[in-house]
């Protein structure tokens, strides 16, 4: 039998059976055995120090096993973050560094080594609590493979198994995966793409996949594609780990399987335990899917007394087995010290049941003291998902903390958990998320949540302080997103766009920033926090600086409304806008989300787009008979007059509308989709030329009373804002100016009117932003984010003013779009909160969710 200590230098002995596929090429077992001795040339036989930045690719996992094979110590780290990478190297200062991102392969940074390393060492990893950390995990070659082994009996892995990498390999678990199917001689089937890409699913298909992992977010998503109505022949097993999934939805996954063919395998484990401790047969899940399960071969369970929960059945589950680790690293000198544990104590709570299974019940350090009380948040987390509620506690400065979805009712939640729990109402706060925050292994990122809960606590005493002379630092901007954009989870290294934050939010967010003294690039939106601050500096005498696109919105909603309250004579506010909401539509709908992602993203924009809209018209056309209920859904453009009624009122809503419609269809093409993701520029710049096309062939020079206002024929000002917004360079820039010209010059027969809509475009073009008054920019930015509301609701108020006093009439129209915006957002939030399920007040109350003090 091979020892564990040369199981990965015996990949050779698998032959040609293949070992990685990808969507391109199939390595064999002796292909990549051949890839590992030649690496012997680097990594010499003298054991080293070899940092291997993983990826889900043949390079990474080649590098990883010819370490292994050799070996050496290897310290697997994330790839993607050249920050952290660095953090890393200058800790523990590696003798050889792969980073894939470099395409340099193995880089020895000296001859030989430098450190004292364990003979037993062979694997470091980050901790199973930490995220960035320079804390890391030790393990021995006994614990890898003895752990990969177990695994491979349990599930029944063999040599024609083939597993999906839908876990990064720099986690504990996407790494069991590789381990237990290199070592057993099954194949890998390797991708990064993400569970939502139809393309990795064709991959699985095509390459006749067995298995893949997840962890519970990545049912979530699956969930939401319905891929459990897939049809996958080959698939054999699913296995399930990282976090707690909920009972009902364990069985659901087993009777499915069952139904379909494969097994479902809910999984326990930690990186201090290499990977798993313990997994549920679908056999015992069927009775017991709240159960932890059985430990792995060769592992053991015991409970150990927690003083404050004594007399309760409840104690800290503590793990014995070969795969426990060595002991912790948080210096290079760690690197020399052997094996420090006999048995690992978890930090779960458990209980055992009279048949011998154990039942997780939370962490020992989720026992939070609230006000005298003991409060257990993971349990209190437990009772309100069983009410329907979904909620995410921590504890902050003896105060309870809880954080609801964004359409819940926070203040119901508030006084029914005060209630619940035997706390006065003013020691519970309940915030409101737009996504729950996670780590990179997939797990609720509770320290996230409690930096939010402390800026939640300072924002509601006092505003947040100034910068200081030296200027803007990462965490206030950090501070500034996670408040506004309701992500606790944002870091330094996020940006606007992989927030996922919206062009309201844009608009906020932007002047708050000015207000900070940020200058911002005109792509900020894409830059990550921590470049920003590069861009700041000590806060200026005089003003913020207001992006253009912003002041644009503003500026064109008040050049219509003005107009339409004959405040003045300045048509071509609103085919500006149609370039603005082009811009907007490029910069936060075209991001480097998966094809599934931008569909599902922009379909939710256009939803909200619409509906406010269609419950205004709709209720004016049956209270005053205004309207058809062709305007009212947007079709008027298709049925109505070919001269100017009442009807076309809203013809820029429906342009925007439609236009974004048919650019989301278009990019929904898969093939469409990686031609934009290629050359921004270049597709956008198509898309205008062709809207140009069809402009001039469907109107000629100068479009008609009714034509300048069709979807099709201004589809043209929609695509030159998405080409500025993809125009990185001067001469691109250039050439959509020069294009823009084209379009606009005899478009409208009103030389006025043409050259505002020029203005616009080239202020948007080659003016980034301007500096106005603090009062100025708050100004704009409230106009700006009301403008929809705007254009929409002006119909019925200005005409009452418009004749006396003009600016009254604007004035008015203005007030009474915000409070039909603030009534709309409320309302919708109210009409959410029906849905949810009734009773859940009292279910919440009837119970008292506290542990025994000590």
């Amino acid at each position: 039998m091979i020892t564990e200590r040369h199981a990965f230098a015996a990949l050779a002995r698998h032959g040609q059976r293949p070992a990685l596929i990808g969507p391109d090429d199939v390595l064999t077992y002796a292909d990549v055995a051949e890839r590992v001795a030649a690496a012997r040339d680097v990594l010499t036989t003298d054991k080293r120090l070899v940092v291997v930045a993983g990826t889900n690719s043949a390079e990474s996992l080649i590098a990883y096993t010819s370490a292994m094979a050799h070996g050496h110590a290897v310290l697997l780290v994330p790839a993607g973050s050249s920050a952290h990478l660095a953090s890393i190297v200058d800790a523990y200062d590696p003798d050889v560094v792969f980073d894939p991102a470099t395409g340099d392969g193995f880089v020895e940074r000296r001859a030989g080594t430098r450190h004292d390393l364990h003979p037993d060492l062979a694997l470091l990893m980050s901790t199973s609590g930490s995220t960035g950390s320079a804390k890391l995990v030790r393990l021995s070659h006994d614990n890898v493979v003895s752990n990969a082994r177990g695994i491979a009996d349990y599930l029944d892995i063999a040599e024609d198994d083939r597993a999906l990498t839908t876990l990064p390999m720099h986690y504990c678990y996407g790494l069991s995966v590789v381990n237990s199917h290199l070592l057993t001689g099954a194949g890998l089937v390797v991708t990064d793409w993400s569970v939502v890409d139809d393309c990795l699913w064709d991959l699985a298909a095509s390459a006749e996949a067995t298995s893949f992992a997840g962890v519970p977010y990545t049912f979530d998503l699956l969930d939401s594609i319905d891929f459990f109505e897939r049809d996958l022949p080959s698939l054999r097993h699913i296995t399930q780990a990282g976090g707690r999934l909920a009972p009902d939805r364990i069985a659901a996954y087993v009777d499915l399987g069952l139904q379909r063919g494969w097994r479902f395998f809910a999984m326990y484990g930690q990186t201090e335990a290499t990977a798993r401790m313990a997994y549920l047969p679908p056999e015992l899940a069927q009775v017991r899917p709240e159960a932890l399960g059985v430990p792995v071969p060769g592992g053991s369970f015991r409970l150990e007394t927690v003083p404050e929960l004594a007399g309760t059945g409840v104690g800290e589950l503590v793990y014995a087995g070969p795969n426990v680790m060595m002991g912790y690293a948080t210096t290079i000198g760690d690197l020399a010290a052997g094996p420090q544990l006999a048995e690992l104590h978890t930090g779960d709570l458990a209980r055992r049941h009279d048949d011998g299974s154990y039942e997780l019940v939370g962490r020992r350090s989720r026992l939070a003291k609230v006000f005298g009380l003991r409060i257990d948040l993971d349990e209190l987390e437990r009772l309100l998902l069983d009410q329907g509620v979904s909620a995410w506690c921590v504890s902050v400065s003896d105060r309870l903390q809880v954080f609801v979805d964004w359409h819940t009712d926070a203040a119901q939640v508030r006084t029914v958990l005060a209630r619940c729990c035997g706390l006065p109402e003013h020691v519970v706060t309940v915030g409101r998320l737009r996504d729950r925050p996670l780590t990179a292994n997939g797990k609720t990122d509770y320290p996230s949540l409690e930096r939010q809960a402390r800026l939640l606590g300072r924002s509601s005493s006092r505003r947040r302080e100034r910068p200081s002379a030296e200027g803007v630092r990462a965490e206030d901007i950090r501070d500034l997103y996670a408040e506004l954009l309701a992500r606790p989870d944002a870091t330094p290294d996020d940006s606007f766009t992989s927030l996922r934050g919206d062009s309201l939010s844009y608009v906020e967010l932007s002047v708050r920033l000015g207000e900070l003294g940020v200058r911002l690039p005109s792509d900020w939106q894409r830059h990550r926090m921590r470049d920003l601050v590069t861009s700041s500096r000590v806060r200026p005498t005089w003003g913020v600086r207001l992006e253009m696109s912003v002041l644009l919105r503003a500026v064109a909603i008040l050049l219509i409304l003005g107009t339409h309250a004959n405040v003045w004579t300045a048509p071509g506010g609103a085919h500006v806008l149609l370039a603005v909401v082009g811009y907007n539509f490029a910069r936060f709908q075209l991001t480097d989300r998966s094809r599934v992602d931008r569909v599902r993203a922009s379909a939710g924009s256009l939803v909200r787009l619409a509906l406010p809209c269609i419950v205004w018209i709709g209720a004016v056309a049956v209270v005053a008979g205004t309207y058809r209920p062709q305007t009212a859904l947007f079709l008027n453009g298709l049925t109505g007059s070919d001269q100017w009624t009442v009807q076309w009122q809203f013809w820029f809503l429906e342009a925007i509308l439609w236009i974004q419609v048919a650019a989301v269809t278009l990019l929904a093409v898969p093939l469409l989709h990686r031609a934009e993701r290629r050359a921004p520029f270049g597709f956008a710049k198509t898309v205008l030329v062709v809207a140009l096309v069809l402009r001039f062939a469907l109107t000629g020079v100068e479009a008609g009373p009714t034509e300048r206002y069709t979807p099709s024929i201004v589809l043209w000002c929609f695509a030159l804002g998405w080409a500025l917004a993809q125009a990185h360079s001067g001469w691109q820039r250039l050439a959509v100016s020069a294009t823009a010209l084209v379009g606009v010059i005899g478009f409208f027969g009103d030389p006025e009117r043409e050259a505002v809509v020029i203005t616009g475009i080239l202020l948007l073009a080659w003016v980034p932003a301007v500096r106005l008054p603090k009062w100025g920019a708050r100004a704009a930015g409230v106009v700006a984010a009301a403008s929809l509301y705007i254009y929409l609701t002006q119909w019925q108020i200005y005409p009452h003013l418009e004749d006396r006093i003009p600016l009254l009439a604007v004035a008015t129209s203005i007030a009474g779009a915000m409070a039909y915006q603030l009534a709309w957002e409320r309302g919708v939030s109210r009409c959410r909160r029906l849905f949810r399920r009734s009773g859940a007040a009292e279910g919440l109350a009837a119970s008292r969710v506290y542990a025994p003090t000590a």
